[in-house]
């Protein structure tokens, strides 16, 4: 196959269309090729890894939570980054696959026992608190995006409990982004709050991020 040229894959009975699709995509991938390449567990890794280019989320982060971090891509590169800088915590429903430097969990992080386990692990303030979960899609674009914006809500409500002053915030939403309410909680509480979609997402894909820098700690916290 010479390069440039892209893969078809083939119809056969009792392979559905999608199964094809995903399957044609994923063979013409270069993000794909690359984790492959790199070592990463998931073409995802480069999502975190654009972000921090363009955000320096990684920068001062010593003390990191990677919430939904099933396979592991994003915990990878936050150990790529930091190295024995940084304590990486992770959290996810799915088993992940031991990576040296990191701690995971497999718990529903929106259980209450969740949350407790978790703040258990962690030694004091945290400074950057990731989430790349997403609810399971229905295919309707405007459920995916209220479904996945409660998780986004949850895992703000633990970034609040656990970063330090100038802590980071990132988390996955669909299009749309955040909600006016929680955007307007979001700029209370952190200096500054975009959303950024990397060029590892796929064109077609409706999700994007939401960065959140500068936490303000309680006592330095002001009204806008």
């Amino acid at each position: 196959m010479t390069r440039g040229e892209k893969f078809r894959v083939k119809t056969s009975r009792g392979r559905k269309i999608s199964s094809v699709r995903w399957l044609q995509r994923q063979l013409n991938d270069p993000y794909v090729d690359a984790a492959n390449r790199d070592g990463y567990r998931a073409r995802s890794a480069y999502k975190l890894t654009e972000l921090d280019e363009k955000f320096g989320l990684l920068k001062h982060a010593k003390s990191v939570v990677d919430l939904g971090a099933a396979p592991g891509g994003w915990t990878q590169v936050a150990l790529k980054k930091k190295g024995k800088k940084a304590k990486v915590v992770g959290i996810d429903l799915l088993e992940i696959v031991p990576i040296e430097g990191a701690t995971f969990l497999q718990m529903d992080f929106t259980t209450d026992e969740a949350e407790r386990e978790l703040l258990g692990l962690l030694d004091g303030p945290v400074d950057l608190v990731m989430s790349d979960m997403a609810a399971a899609t229905t295919g309707h674009q405007q459920t995916d995006h209220i479904r996945t914006l409660a998780l986004v809500e949850v895992a703000f409500d633990f970034a609040k409990k656990t970063l330090g002053p100038n802590g980071v915030f990132v988390a996955k939403v669909f299009r749309g982004g955040a909600d006016q309410e929680l955007l307007k909680e979001l700029k209370q509480c952190f200096k500054t709050v975009r959303h950024y979609k990397p060029p590892a997402s796929r064109p077609e894909s409706a999700e994007t991020y939401l960065v959140a820098q500068g936490f303000k700690s309680p006592q330095n916290k002001v009204e806008e």
